[in-house]
């Protein structure tokens, strides 16, 4: 197996396992992010999904070159912080035409994105010894890390789907419940990671 294939599945791994869930925080960020659209609207999600990955990738990289070293207790409690904001706009959502250009998802999921990148270039570094040649490997968890948050999403339009197409759920109290859902466990592991609440 080469190291490309490997960094890639360990990218993989860390948003898309569904054993372990080790990747939950980010599991929940996305569902956050994308609980609102359908598969109907596909390029709104598309530029969602690209707003995160832009965020993300910028900070992932510049965390494992060691060019920004933020505090690593610091970004395990702002992590589930932003699923908390992302959930909590949810509830804002009454229509759902999405006529605007540039909602205000959109920034968030990019800014956001930033704080998560932290977090994967941390979980990337742990692997890597010093003085590795980093280009690869940074590109395979990249890519490994895009396809995973891809499974990801189709997950959530498909149960969005089921739920709100087959079981004819109205598509605002879906919407409601699932993002309390997710805001409650957020919620949980931001005080549970919180610095100043743990010494």
């Amino acid at each position: 197996m080469s190291d490309f294939s490997i960094y890639f599945g360990i990218g993989y791994e860390h948003i898309a396992d569904f054993k372990e869930f080790k990747g939950l925080d980010h599991i929940l960020f996305i569902l956050a992010l994308t609980l609102r659209y359908q598969w109907s609207d596909w390029k709104k999600l598309l530029i969602l999904v690209t707003a995160f990955t832009i965020g993300h990738s910028i900070s992932l990289a510049l965390t494992a070159l060691d060019i920004i070293d933020p505090p690593m207790n610091w970004v395990e409690f702002l992590i589930p912080l932003t699923i908390v904001i992302t959930a909590a706009t949810n509830v804002g959502v009454k229509k759902f035409n999405f006529k605007s250009k540039f909602p205000l998802i959109y920034f968030l999921a990019l800014f956001f994105g930033l704080i998560h990148g932290m977090g994967f270039g941390y979980g990337l570094k742990s692997l890597l010894g010093k003085g590795t040649e980093l280009f690869m490997p940074l590109l395979a968890f990249n890519v490994g890390l895009e396809i995973g948050q891809l499974v990801v999403v189709l997950a959530i339009l498909l149960l969005t789907f089921i739920f709100t197409g087959l079981f004819k759920v109205n598509r605002r109290e879906y919407l409601l419940f699932a993002s309390a859902m997710v805001f409650a466990l957020a919620l949980q592991m931001s005080i549970e990671r919180a610095p100043f609440l743990n010494h």
